[in-house]
């Protein structure tokens, strides 16, 4: 797990004649100082129980630096120097200067808050650094948290604003194409065109991944087995909608319109993948499978066979990308429980995982539906059931996290990801410039109050058999999704119907076996059931790159998901241990933000600034 923090020991007041600006300036120049060689000591810049996120500044690598000998290590590495040369403030806009925040929740915890920008060896970032009163030097300014975070190569940056295609080769050029006939060579890899990267997977995940590479000039091809962009959403349950809200799920380069619905339908959704792709010239092949796959390691390159069904045809093509991304989803391919007993022999209406149901059926009012599963999926199937007149009951097996919609909106996102909130790119930097280590222990208050707000609803779902947690270390539901990727209920009604009794709960018992028309539990019961759902989730990424690339590949990565020893997410959006292989997957807003990260990656080894070898 993540550990324990101590929270700051800090001056409760500030003086009446403090000024924000001048406490940041006066740190940054002891830190610029230190950085630059200057007999500076470091205890006069971090507090001595400290905190260094950095992605990508200090070396190739995601870290947080925990505590004066480690941070003094990193920032004085001797023959290696520094890799940052200087931070400033962001003075951007005026909402960026520095200025008084709380550190905690609850405010009794003050600071300061101040936006940065950073200088690198390599390039530019941002970053955000939160500033203390350290009590036990007699109230000096000191660093809590600083984070930094690379946002371009210099020589190599994104090909936008001022750096926009021209879209037209002026003069008379004999035999030029049109855009609509480049376009054509490249989607379909005609030509010379070779693409660099292949990405498989064509959700949030692959379209946001291949559109930071489209523009840091990375050739890229997305290849996925459905028909259509935006069928991983499209396909899936009826009744599906986002229980994020749209400030939070912005993708990058193109926010959705001012008059997106708060929480998006799973169909609007799909179709905004589509019009993503196309207005952001992405090469998608649909319908496309890997049939076979091999790594040349002196080469660092790959062979992939693929096969395409491309009007009304199958096309095979052999293509030999530097770099493979597997974008298949958060986790990977469905669970599905197949090893319990009697399982083939239910001869109920239906029976299969929640990624393959669609819907109720029509005229079946007191039909009886179990869903196993008790996080997000299986409640709204739930739910959609009862609707439909259904007898309905869910099967937890263990404990479930219950947040309100409302209340997570108002206690975790209002301010930052709102209306009223800032752009989603700062409101990003403040959301994870805290470490996850850090963040576990300050949203164990949140989850407090969540639960004070939620408290009725709670005691009616106790009350009604299901079994609650707060996720691990009581820290909320982001700890919670990092670490396993699912075991929550953002509840958008379905906690309603289950506290009045209208949806019944099994809780606590494995299935031990499915008959004809039923099922049984361990301790003895037996469940009727004209209708089965497993919602049980998705395997991890890892048992998915077996399936697609073997065993050789699958032993050599890491663990995806869960944190490593500094309480970064393990193997995601980061190197695997497989030259040429990456893993990328989550929610939108982790898509957003770490796909440029990824790609920064790449674009470092493919001009020669990086070796996937360097930390």
């Amino acid at each position: 797990m993540l550990g324990h923090v101590d929270l700051p020991e800090i001056i409760p007041n500030f003086s009446e004649s403090m000024d924000p600006q001048s406490v940041t300036t006066s740190w940054l120049q002891l830190f610029n100082d230190m950085i630059n060689g200057h007999e500076v000591k470091i205890e006069d810049i971090f507090l001595e129980d400290s905190y260094w996120r950095d992605l990508l500044c200090s070396t190739w690598n995601f870290h947080t630096y925990h505590g004066l000998p480690k941070i003094s290590s990193v920032l004085n590495a001797g023959d290696r120097r520094c890799r940052l040369k200087s931070l400033s403030i962001d003075s951007s806009s005026d909402s960026k200067k520095p200025s008084i925040c709380p550190i905690d929740f609850h405010g009794t915890i003050q600071g300061l808050q101040a936006f940065l920008t950073v200088e690198t060896d390599v390039g530019s970032g941002r970053g955000l650094v939160k500033l203390v009163q350290d009590r036990k030097a007699g109230g000096k300014w000191k660093a809590f948290i600083l984070f930094t975070t690379l946002q371009e190569l210099k020589g190599h940056e994104e090909l936008v604003h001022t750096r926009r295609p021209t879209g037209v080769d002026h003069g008379a050029n004999s035999g030029r194409l049109n855009w609509q006939e480049r376009r054509s060579v490249e989607e379909n890899c005609e030509g010379s065109f070779e693409p660099t990267v292949l990405i498989i997977g064509a959700g949030q995940g692959g379209l946001t991944i291949a559109a930071r590479l489209k523009q840091l000039g990375v050739a890229t091809l997305i290849i996925d087995r459905n028909q259509r962009v935006g069928d991983n959403w499209r396909n899936r349950y009826h009744q599906l909608v986002l229980h994020d809200s749209v400030w939070y799920d912005h993708m990058p380069y193109l926010n959705f319109p001012p008059n997106w619905p708060v929480f998006t339908p799973k169909d609007k959704l799909a179709e905004w993948f589509e019009t993503y792709a196309k207005a952001l010239e992405l090469n998608v092949w649909t319908k496309t499978s890997l049939t076979s796959s091999s790594w040349d390691e002196s080469k660092r390159q790959w062979t992939l066979a693929l096969e395409r069904e491309i009007e009304g045809r199958t096309e095979t093509r052999t293509l030999h990308p530097r770099h493979v991304i597997q974008a298949t989803g958060h986790s990977g391919e469905p669970y599905f429980p197949s090893h319990i007993k009697g399982i083939d022999s239910f001869k109920g209406d239906r029976l299969v995982h929640s990624s393959q149901f669609t819907g109720p059926k029509p005229d079946a009012k007191g039909k009886k539906a179990v869903i196993v599963g008790c996080c997000n999926s299986g409640h709204d199937i739930a739910q959609d059931y009862h609707a439909h007149g259904y007898d309905v009951t869910m099967v937890q097996r263990s404990s479930t996290l219950v947040v309100g919609v409302e209340s997570l909106m108002d206690v975790d996102m209002k301010g930052v990801y709102s209306e009223d909130g800032p752009p989603v790119e700062d409101a990003d930097i403040i959301n994870l410039s805290t470490p996850n280590v850090v963040a576990a222990r300050l949203k164990v208050d949140n989850t407090r109050e969540i639960n004070k707000r939620d408290g009725p609803i709670l005691c009616g779902l106790q009350a009604a058999g299901f079994a609650l947690d707060n996720g691990p270390e009581s820290a909320g539901i982001m700890t919670k999704y990092l670490h396993r990727g699912g075991g929550y209920y953002i509840d958008v009604g379905c906690s309603q119907l289950i506290a009045e009794g209208k949806i019944k709960i099994k809780q606590g018992q494995e299935i031990a076996q499915v008959k004809e028309h039923s099922l049984t539990f361990g301790d003895g019961s037996e469940l009727e059931a004209d209708e089965i759902v497993f919602a049980t989730g998705y395997q991890n990424m890892r048992e998915t790159a077996r399936k697609i690339f073997g065993d050789e590949l699958a032993d050599r990565v890491k663990d995806v998901w869960g944190f490593d020893e500094e309480g970064e997410t393990r193997t995601m959006w980061r190197r695997t241990g497989h030259p040429g292989f990456w893993f990328f997957g989550g929610n939108l807003a982790l898509c957003r933000f770490f796909s440029r990260l990824l790609a920064l990656q790449i674009k470092g080894m493919e001009v020669g600034l990086m070796r996937y070898e360097d930390d």
